[in-house]
């Protein structure tokens, strides 16, 4: 352990403000990152969580060291882990086109509840070690995630056409430059071939075909309505 924390252990005036000064920064660390990135859950919900909890372990602390009620300490900061799930719950949504967003953002809530809990309980050690770990996982290793993601062998497609056509017009297409089709799923609003249909596509592509190429030539077919990368 770092002995400058030693003296910042007990419940005193000064160890309660040290510890939600770092809570609000600590908190606000990660907040501001999900807000530059135009998150549902921005800075202050993630200061406000963050607080929350450190007041949590705090007032546990309080009642059985200063109050002498004898009681689980650890019983309120146990329901903190579990009633920040509804918000994180909330943050997570589906969109009509079948992708999930918001995983991120849940976890991170669920992160900085925890990184309160720690600081509030005065261990502040693991409290600033995590939140530079999530900082990390967030600025640097997305960055990795998505350099991955750019070189993947598998991509899924959504589209939205209009035509029986159109829809052989794509199959050609993947056909010819061998683009191995390995599911796909079509939803279609009426029998007209007039109407606009939707089709998802699990497509695997080749060393010559980009992920970008394949959505930038689809954007080119007579019919298209839409096309992107899920």
């Amino acid at each position: 352990m770092i002995p400058i924390f030693d003296g910042l252990r007990d419940i005193s005036f000064l160890s309660v403000g040290v510890r939600l000064f770092l809570t609000v920064i600590c908190g606000g660390l990660v907040g501001i990152e999900r807000a530059y990135k135009r998150r549902p859950a921005g800075m202050r919900t993630h200061i406000l969580i963050c607080l929350g909890a450190a007041m949590t372990t705090l007032t546990s602390q309080y009642l059985y060291m200063v109050m002498h009620y004898y009681t689980d300490m650890a019983r309120l900061g146990a329901q903190v882990v579990a009633g920040v799930g509804f918000i994180g719950a909330g943050t997570i949504i589906v969109t009509r086109r079948q992708r999930v967003k918001g995983l991120t953002t849940a976890a991170g809530l669920w992160g900085v509840a925890i990184i309160g809990l720690t600081l509030g309980g005065g261990f502040y050690e693991g409290g600033l070690l995590a939140t530079g770990m999530i900082l990390v996982a967030e600025l640097v290793f997305a960055k990795w995630e998505y350099r991955l993601l750019d070189s993947a062998p598998e991509i899924n497609l959504y589209m939205e056409y209009r035509g029986r056509v159109c829809l052989e017009t794509v199959l050609k297409f993947y056909r010819e430059f061998n683009l191995k089709l390995l599911n796909m799923e079509i939803t279609r609003h009426a029998d007209s071939d007039s109407s606009t249909s939707c089709a998802i596509f699990t497509l695997r592509l080749n060393k010559k075909c980009s992920a970008e190429w394949v959505v930038a030539q689809l954007h080119g077919v007579k019919g298209i309505n839409i096309v992107e990368e899920m």
